[in-house]
């Protein structure tokens, strides 16, 4: 636990520290598009080497993120898959999880790819949530004070709306969220249903594979086959009901991406027009706004990951619920 809180603080300080450097490439971004504006090839190399120094600083942070996000994932499946073996080897545990149903098959698929996936996508997930909230508070700010000066102009009549580009972003980004999970919700029990069916594959194929001497000896390699092949065609069904569920869902995530690409500049633009915004300024707004909804966007860009994790959560805790919940007494006989 303690080593867990420690890479936690320190990923926490290297996230901080890298919103730090987007906020100095952001403010880059008016000096050195107002310099190609203005033709000017002096100031445009300076900026090239201000850029150079940000980069590299941003690259080293990057590394170091991903070197303590790595070990995290580390120290999580270490803590998980010891805690659930304990809990297993139990006296009794393990006999008693083996007669209570499905829960009860193939406990080394839960403890070994179960774990390892949940602790994976745990560590990912986190992390990047920590990032998109980070990025978040530092980048509102930053983007409510570009859009304060804002004026629109409409049949001769002047106004603004304080936090535009703020308000613009969470409207766009929440319009994203709620169509993806609109859209992909039902991914949770899809992904679910495929680790169940994966897992009966798995058991089947090992339980053939342990008594291969005795299906050889009865002359049932035939129904041995059958066997893995209805399990076979369960995986493949689950799996067909997931790529539908994934391809209905890029239809959002990859068209969001698309608009992103120039949602950023159509909401700066009435602003630039009305010559309120230098080009440079413009760039720097749209900087701003690409950090804010990238940051608001983050349930979008990993819905379908969200349910993965989701599911595997599902099959982890009631494993482990089943593990430690007290056996029921049995009735004493009457007297």
């Amino acid at each position: 636990k303690k080593q867990l809180l420690v890479l936690a603080g320190a990923i926490f300080l290297v996230i901080v520290a890298t919103a730090y450097g987007q906020i100095r490439l952001n403010e880059w971004n008016r000096p050195f598009y107002d310099a190609l504006a203005r033709r000017d090839l002096r100031q445009f190399m300076v900026q090239l080497g201000v850029f150079g120094i940000i980069t590299f600083i941003l690259l080293v942070l990057n590394v170091g993120q991903r070197w303590l996000s790595e070990m995290l994932k580390l120290k999580l499946r270490q803590g998980l898959v010891r805690d659930l073996v304990k809990e297993w080897l139990k006296p009794g545990h393990a006999a008693r999880l083996a007669r209570e149903g499905a829960i009860g098959v193939n406990p080394d698929q839960r403890m070994h790819e179960d774990a390892r996936h949940l602790s994976e996508l745990s560590g990912d997930l986190g992390v990047m949530l920590l990032q998109s909230s980070i990025l978040l508070v530092t980048f509102v700010g930053v983007l409510w004070v570009l859009s304060s000066g804002f004026v629109f102009h409409y049949q001769g009549r002047s106004f603004s709306i304080p936090g535009y580009m703020v308000w613009a972003a969470i409207l766009y980004a929440g319009l994203g969220s709620l169509l993806s999970f609109w859209v992909g919700g039902s991914l949770i029990s899809k992904n679910a249903a495929r680790y169940q069916r994966e897992s009966e594959l798995r058991y089947s194929l090992m339980q053939v594979n342990q008594n291969l001497a005795e299906i050889a000896r009865h002359h049932d390699e035939e129904e041995a086959a059958k066997r893995i092949d209805r399990n076979l065609s369960a995986v493949l069904k689950a799996m067909r009901r997931l790529v539908w569920g994934h391809t209905d869902l890029t239809w959002v995530t990859a068209g969001y991406g698309w608009l992103s690409l120039v949602a950023p500049i159509l909401v700066a633009a009435p602003a630039y027009f009305a010559g309120d915004l230098s080009f440079g300024g413009m760039m720097m707004a749209a900087g701003a706004f690409n950090q804010v909804q990238s940051a608001l966007r983050w349930f979008v860009d990993n819905f379908s990951t969200i349910a993965d994790w989701r599911a595997t959560l599902i099959r982890v805790a009631s494993f482990r619920r089943a593990l430690i919940a007290e056996p029921i007494a049995k009735a004493a006989p009457a007297e």
